[in-house]
């Protein structure tokens, strides 16, 4: 037994909440089984099964891109084998909360492009809309099919040091990471065959199936096998690895832009015995690249007409138009007043602490106090365009603010969260190292649906807080027990 070797060198730090140590530096009961395999593995053992773990996602071609300076850097995606566990009471009380939220934030979206009631009662301010480069004025009065803006989300979720979730942020666009949480539970099947039914995990791979389900009741035509195709930028988009995994396992075409066209306001693909009728487009194209008619006439990715195929009921597109108005990190600050706007309810989930720094108040607050700040752009994504108040030289801070102060209504701040640390097996040793998580929900006619896990993603630099994979970040296997 090498316990030693493994725990005796794992440093908790009593200001974090650790994900395997309680507060007495007790093995959490969800942890005990995995702690005495590990206990009984060999470092040989366990460098084994890292190895094979990088073997299996080379040779599956698992990868992900980073863009530095302008050239496209296409990277093994990093997995650590140690899980991240969840209890089935903790994956309970997240699952509500997400469903609340989502609830919440479609009637949010139906509202905003129809009668937009929040703003009229004053919830949520007009200029805070009609600010944000992500509403999109074509969608006014659109009607979408079963009134589903959101069918597909990924929010993300962080612990604080009192062991309290909260929500980060919420991906309502085109959300990515789904084929990374699924490979990664192949793999990890592959590692511990035993540990997974011993640990009575519950499953992820049904997310497919359940997305191919709703894809399809979303056709608008009443046909017995509507077609559905992934609309991908193509194969240099950083997230191809994906659009490739996901097609395949939901036995649709993966297209471009160039393999559709629009005729008398309906979508076609191109096939070898002529033009196909499309039904239903899970695109993962951004808004502003999909149409170039009516947004960017210089996209290259996009469909032209496709706009007025939507508009009129002839094709469904999943997710729906528009949606980043939601997901602005200004308007997220709104969610809590959505929820008990829309729903009459009080929130299951916490939002972190949010400072808009178009208020002169408190830009000013968040100013005097910018080291214990982090400051976002309100639509960058990835780990872009942050600064770590605490990790900053003056004169980073002082540049930032530079910017800050050409356009206060682009930027939001949040008080540094201390993300909790999960065990990573790193150079023979098990050390603690910030996580946090991305569950998936597809939303469809029949309702809310989560599979119970997620993308647990790591900040695998020591003292890290950025778990983004652009930012040096990786990921591990999310087991939610039964």
């Amino acid at each position: 037994m090498e316990t030693v070797s493994y725990f005796g060198s794992y440093l908790a730090d009593n200001k974090v909440w650790d994900e395997m140590y309680d507060q007495n530096s007790e093995i959490r009961e969800q942890y005990k089984r995995v702690y005495n395999y590990l206990s009984s593995e060999s470092v040989e053992d366990l460098n084994k099964k890292e190895e094979l773990a990088k073997k299996l996602f080379m040779s599956q071609g698992i990868t992900f891109t980073v863009y530095n300076s302008g050239e496209g850097i296409e990277k093994i995606f990093p997995f650590d084998i140690i899980p991240r566990i969840i209890t089935s009471s903790e994956w309970t009380f997240i699952e509500g909360g997400i469903k609340q939220r989502l609830k919440a934030l479609n009637l949010f979206l139906k509202d905003v492009y129809g009668n937009q009631f929040i703003i009229k009662d004053g919830i949520v301010p007009i200029d805070m809309i009609y600010s944000c480069p992500h509403f999109i004025r074509e969608m006014s009065m659109v009607q979408v099919p079963h009134d589903i803006y959101v069918h597909i989300a990924g929010i993300d979720l962080i612990r604080d040091s009192d062991g309290t979730f909260y929500v980060l942020e919420d991906n309502l666009r085109t959300p990515s990471g789904v084929s990374y949480m699924l490979e990664n539970r192949e793999i990890t099947k592959r590692l511990f065959p035993d540990l997974l039914p011993q640990c009575k995990v519950r499953g992820v791979m049904d997310y497919p199936n359940i997305l191919h389900k709703n894809l399809l009741s979303l056709s608008p035509r009443a046909v017995s096998n509507p077609t559905v195709v992934l609309l991908s930028p193509g194969m240099y988009n950083s997230a191809y690895f994906e659009h490739t995994t996901l097609a395949r396992l939901m036995g649709v075409e993966l297209v471009e832009g160039r393999d559709l066209v629009v005729q008398n306001h309906h979508v076609y693909m191109r096939t070898t015995r002529g033009l196909k009728q499309v039904d239903v487009i899970y695109r993962r194209v951004d808004d502003e690249y999909l149409d170039p008619l009516v947004f960017n006439p210089s996209s290259m990715l996009g469909v032209a007409g496709i706009m007025s195929a939507y508009r009129k009921g002839n094709v469904s597109i999943i997710n729906a138009i528009g949606n980043g108005v939601a997901d602005d990190k200004a308007v997220y600050a709104y969610v809590p007043e959505m929820i008990r706007y829309y729903l009459n309810e009080e929130p299951i989930l916490k939002n972190v602490p949010t400072y808009q720094l178009r208020n002169p108040e408190e830009k000013e607050y968040v100013f005097e106090n910018i080291n214990t700040m982090v400051i976002k752009k309100t639509n960058e994504s990835g780990g872009y365009g942050m600064l770590m108040g605490f990790a900053s030289s003056e004169e980073e801070i002082d540049n930032y603010k530079k910017e800050i102060l050409k356009d206060t209504r682009q930027f939001i701040a949040q008080p540094t969260i201390n993300l909790s640390a999960a065990p990573c097996y790193l150079q023979g040793k098990l050390s603690p190292r910030r996580v946090d998580l991305r569950p998936y929900a597809l939303c469809g006619p029949g309702g809310i649906e989560i599979v119970p896990g997620g993308l647990t993603r790591v900040a695998l630099r020591e003292g890290s807080l950025v778990v983004n994979s652009s930012q040096g970040g990786g990921s591990k296997d999310t087991w939610v027990l039964a």
